[in-house]
């Protein structure tokens, strides 16, 4: 019981400490079910799908009755369980959802979900739900980290000084103090990288967000996505937490960063996809900006071809913001909350919207 109680305090201790909750978030319960089956599935056959330690095993299956945990050691076994699985934890392509009759709820562990909805899962009525706000924490202090890399200079001067042993001077540095933060997306991302740049810097807060929600207090405005060119040219540091859509693909292109400030910085945390590539190569190489930070790319592992590597004052890191041990905590309490919920008839927590994508 002790565990238990742990397990949800930390959940809920990650979602809050990430963002208040969305509203209209989609509700999806079930009756309650006389046993539960859970599959471990990963959409590629090559990559293993996920792995729980015998301690989180039981973490989860004491959130209710007869329910059995099974992680195939390969295709074969994973085509012999599927048929009788009720839940997926991780992901499944077309091939593999065909032969799940019996699903009727996918727990993904990612928080995007853009390369799971295939058009037959769409369509159907498997509920699916995402890992939304519990990477949250570790990547807003990754995007906090990277703007103050760029503002105090710790990639252009004092690292590369460090490797060369050098002592130089270099007083072109910038406060975040009162800034202008843009987030395109407020999500769990977008809202918990916001709130640590409100309340830990003072940054005033504009935003845009596709879906109806509640303008949080630290935000000074909160919009729908039409306002964004009148949002881009008063920001000081613009923030990409969106989704991958049909609406978001490549919205970070030449018109926006051109109507940036050239003193202003860009951060992507959130999908590779939403980038212009070669406008952003550009904006950085013609100085329409001061300077950018990337988690993510289009193509990953980024080619040692890409211009990116040529770019100044360009941060890329390797798709590793979300990573961190107290992660892997909330990622598994998150997990045992859903199965308690769905094994006693209860609403799951982060249903995904699967026509929207996220």
């Amino acid at each position: 019981m002790a565990q238990e109680t742990l397990s949800r305090r930390l959940f809920l201790s990650g979602a809050a400490a990430a963002a208040p909750l969305a509203a209209a978030a989609d509700i999806v319960q079930f009756d309650k079910p006389e046993r539960i089956r859970i599959v471990t599935a990963a959409s590629s056959y090559v990559v293993p799908p996920p792995r729980l330690t015998p301690e989180e095993v039981a973490q989860i299956k004491g959130q209710g009755r007869n329910i059995e945990i099974h992680t195939p050691a390969g295709k074969e076994e994973l085509d012999r369980l599927l048929p009788e699985a009720d839940v997926i934890l991780g992901s499944i392509n077309e091939e593999m959802f065909a032969r799940a009759k019996k699903l009727r709820w996918l727990q993904s562990m990612e928080a995007g979900v853009d390369k799971l909805l295939f058009p037959a899962l769409v369509k159907s009525p498997v509920a699916v739900t995402n890992m939304q706000r519990i990477y949250a924490p570790a990547i807003s202090e990754t995007a906090i980290g990277m703007i103050l890399a760029l503002t105090r200079g710790f990639n252009r001067y004092f690292f590369p000084q460090f490797q060369q042993r050098k002592w130089e001077f270099h007083p072109d540095l910038v406060e975040i103090d009162g800034m202008t933060m843009g987030l395109v997306g407020m999500g769990g991302l977008g809202s918990a990288t916001a709130a640590r740049a409100h309340h830990g810097f003072n940054m005033r807060i504009l935003a845009v967000d596709a879906k109806p929600m509640p303008k949080p207090i630290f935000v000074a405005e909160l919009r729908e996505p039409g306002w964004l060119m009148e949002m881009v040219p008063q920001c000081d540091v613009l923030v990409s937490a969106a989704p991958t859509t049909s609406q978001t693909d490549g919205i970070f292109n030449e018109r926006l960063f051109r109507a940036m400030k050239k003193t202003a910085y860009f951060i992507n945390i959130s999908r590779g996809t939403l980038v212009d590539e070669p406008a952003l190569v550009r904006a950085l190489k013609e100085g329409w900006i001061a300077g950018a930070a990337l988690d993510v790319a289009r193509e990953e592992p980024l080619p040692s071809s890409h211009p990116f590597w040529d770019c100044p004052n360009l941060i890329i890191t390797c798709h590793t913001a979300g990573f961190s041990p107290q992660r892997r905590l909330r990622l598994v309490a998150l997990l045992a909350e859903n199965v308690r919920r769905y094994s006693n008839g209860l609403p799951l927590v982060n249903v995904v919207d699967k026509e929207r994508g996220y």
